[in-house]
């Protein structure tokens, strides 16, 4: 374990040819909150990388199973749900806690729930909880951010969360989890499925450091509780943010093609009483929902 005198760090370095310089972020802070909660954690920053979830991901794989928080400044190859990009531009073209558009971090541990059904929308509850109010959760994995004019309507895409996991030697499993969020509010672009929000929509002057730092303590308390209680103790907060309940959705599932969205059920999957008067559960990573 590693001496709690120095924690084991990694700051942002320039990256060559990009003309970013690093941000500070509170790396030590983080460390001293979080670590008692995943002994052996590491924070670390970058100024690029293709993604942190990558990176994680190959780390677990070549047999370096402890627990990482790594942020990037910029992804070059961020990814979403389905295979889809995540664009993470900076709103200028140099990188500054006043310029950056988004906030893109990945988070990998070895978690032993008894059962991981439903951990993208315990992130989610976490994340939105810290937020702000206007925040809801569109299934399975989208933050959107209602607007003050239509505060019935699901909202705009603020940000996602992906989650992957890789199996390890000793039978456990390490879960890598990847958070987006948009700062600024990104232009519109043709491959979007949802318009999008920015965080600075209800902060103008918020930066990512300090961002990191408010959602980066209550994310790992929620993956403790996860860990011991499961989705069950979530049930109730997300449908206290639930963006979907109660609406005409359309999904790609050929049993639940049209129908409404009824909430989830103990483990996460989604409900939808369909135009034929049925229920049909629909679990994460199977369809695409929206409203309709």
């Amino acid at each position: 374990m590693p001496d709690a005198a120095v924690p084991p760090l990694r700051r942002a370095v320039d990256a060559p040819g990009t003309g970013l310089a690093p941000l500070r972020w509170p790396l030590e802070t983080l460390w001293a909150q979080l670590e008692p909660l995943r002994p052996g954690l590491s924070v670390e920053a970058l100024v690029e990388t293709d993604s942190t979830s990558t990176r994680l991901l190959e780390r677990a794989r070549s047999g370096d199973s402890a627990p990482c928080l790594l942020v990037a400044e910029r992804q070059t190859a961020g990814r979403g749900r389905l295979g889809r990009t995540w664009f993470s531009d900076t709103a200028s073209s140099s990188s500054t806690a006043d310029s950056l558009g988004s906030l893109t971090f990945s988070l990998g541990l070895t978690l032993a729930p008894a059962d991981w059904s439903g951990l993208s929308l315990a992130v989610g509850v976490a994340l939105a909880e810290a937020l702000h109010p206007r925040v809801r959760l569109k299934w399975p994995n989208d933050l959107c951010l209602t607007d003050e004019t239509a505060p019935d309507t699901p909202g705009r895409k603020l940000g996602g969360v992906l989650i992957e996991t890789v199996a390890l030697p000793d039978g456990g499993r390490h879960a890598v989890i990847g958070v987006g969020l948009n700062l600024a509010r990104p232009e519109a672009r043709p491959e979007f499925t949802q318009a999008p929000a920015g965080w600075r929509e209800i902060e103008p002057l918020a930066r990512a450091p300090e961002l990191l730092a408010r959602l980066a303590p209550p994310l790992f308390i929620a993956l403790g509780v996860f860990e011991q209680q499961g989705f069950a103790a979530f049930t109730a907060r997300f449908a206290a943010r639930d963006a979907l309940a109660g609406r005409p959705v359309q999904t790609t599932d050929p049993g639940a093609e049209r129908g409404v969205a009824d909430g989830v059920d103990a483990h996460g999957a989604l409900r939808v009483r369909t135009e034929r008067g049925e229920e049909c559960l629909i679990r994460s990573g199977e369809v695409s929902v929206r409203p309709c």
